[in-house]
């Protein structure tokens, strides 16, 4: 039986800030499978939620995050930016998709590091491009790991035996009929970021991907619901299948 897991793209942005434990719990409560975080270093090591190379966006303050310590990241948000620690102990009993922005060697292996130190190997998988990707595969040979492409062109059969992913992740844009075929033949599942219409989750779907990211997640939920009784019935595979 085809599954589809709805993933939370950094929580549930719409109705509460990204990459908050708020807005991971309320993807959590409006039925997302997996919830997508951000990761980065601040200047003492320490990982935290973040997309942004600074707290700009979301905190208005510019610098670079790579410039602040752990502590004087909670004074400038009021503590309200998680550590990846925090956010494993939030979702203890829900997968957690990683994406790795702006990272280096050396910063993946802190972020593995935490992830098995928190005990949660198990939940967690990876996302992001080749290098990162290839780096993750150096720091833990076990690592689950969807791997971004942004081509139609496969990656080369090097890059595949290299890196090991179960998914490719492709932008929602990328993905057809012909292309799940393709990388399910391959003896890989497909991934979609990120698709926030109804219209483009039900194309998703019906072109046979296995797992959506979302900024809408309530919205994809009831979407996959009315697929329900079809040949491609919507549950979440578990760790263990993962």
């Amino acid at each position: 039986m085809r599954t589809v897991t709805a993933v939370g793209h950094r929580g549930d942005p719409y109705l509460v800030r990204e990459n908050t434990l708020p807005s991971l719990r309320s993807a959590i409560s409006r039925g997302a499978d997996s919830v997508e975080i951000d990761v980065r270093i601040t200047r003492d090591g320490v990982p935290v939620l973040l997309h942004d190379a600074t707290l700009k966006r979301l905190w208005e303050h510019d610098r670079p995050l790579r410039e602040l310590t752990r502590i004087q990241v909670a004074e400038v948000t009021g503590g309200k930016v998680p550590t990846l620690a925090e956010a494993l102990r939030e979702l203890a009993d829900h997968r957690v998709m990683i994406d790795l922005p702006g990272a280096s060697q050396e910063s993946v292996r802190t972020v593995v590091g935490v992830v098995h130190d928190s005990a949660a190997a198990g939940q967690v998988y990876y996302c992001a491009g080749a290098a990162t990707m290839l780096a993750v595969r150096d720091a833990d040979p076990a690592a689950e790991i969807a791997l971004t492409w942004t081509s139609l062109a496969p990656p080369r059969p090097a890059l595949i035996a290299a890196v090991r992913p179960r998914y490719l992740n492709y932008r929602f844009g990328l993905v057809s009929r012909e292309l799940t075929d393709r990388v399910h033949r391959d003896g890989m599942l497909v991934s979609a970021w990120t698709a926030d219409t109804r219209r483009t989750m039900r194309r998703l779907i019906d072109a046979g991907v296995d797992s959506i990211t979302t900024n809408r997640i309530g919205t994809l939920r009831s979407v996959v619901a009315t697929f329900t009784g079809k040949d491609s019935p919507v549950n979440a595979p578990s760790p263990a299948q993962s």
